[in-house]
Formats: structure tokens, C-alpha cells, sequence
């Protein structure tokens, strides 16, 4: 406490270089990082609800969420494709 105090009083924060704006808080970086701890609360959210509410067993939740992530991939790589070929414009 009394260092935080002195650091206050001697003025000593002046001679801290600020955080870059890469770093800040309201960046893209440290938004998506935001978005990714969202994301995996979610998805911890998902397999409780599947194993305690619906029944599944835990290699059953896991076993959803594979194939959800290969789904996934599968239509991102096709929509890359078509995108890369101009399909779409």
C-alpha cells in the first residue's frame, strides 16, 4: 500500500511508457481473445447442458462437439473455395 502510494505522490507513473494501442483494450486483439474465453464459457456451457439436462454421456458430448467442429470446417473450406474461384461474384 505504501509503495502504491509514493508511486502516486513522487509522480513516478510519468515515467511509465503507455500500453500500446495493440494491446489496449478496446483492439481487435484483445477483442478476439474477449470473443474466444466467450466462446469456450459457451461451449462449457453446451456439454453441461448435454450431459446433466439431455442424458448424453460425457464421450457422447465430445463426440457432438468433433463433429461439430469438422461441420464447420467443412462448410468454411467450401465457402473459401467458392470465394476463391468467384463463384460467388
Amino acid at each position: 500500500k505504501t509503495d502504491f502510494i509514493n508511486f502516486i505522490s513522487d509522480q513516478e507513473w510519468k515515467s511509465i511508457e503507455p500500453v500500446s494501442s495493440w494491446f489496449g483494450p478496446s483492439s481487435f486483439l484483445m477483442s478476439s481473445m474477449s470473443a474466444l474465453f466467450q466462446l469456450s464459457m459457451w461451449i462449457r456451457h453446451c456439454h453441461g447442458y448435454l450431459t446433466e439436462n439431455v442424458g448424453i454421456p460425457v464421450w457422447g458430448s465430445y463426440a457432438v462437439f468433433v463433429l461439430a467442429t469438422l461441420f464447420s470446417g467443412l462448410i468454411l473450406g467450401l465457402v473459401s473455395e467458392a470465394l476463391e474461384t468467384d463463384w460467388l461474384v
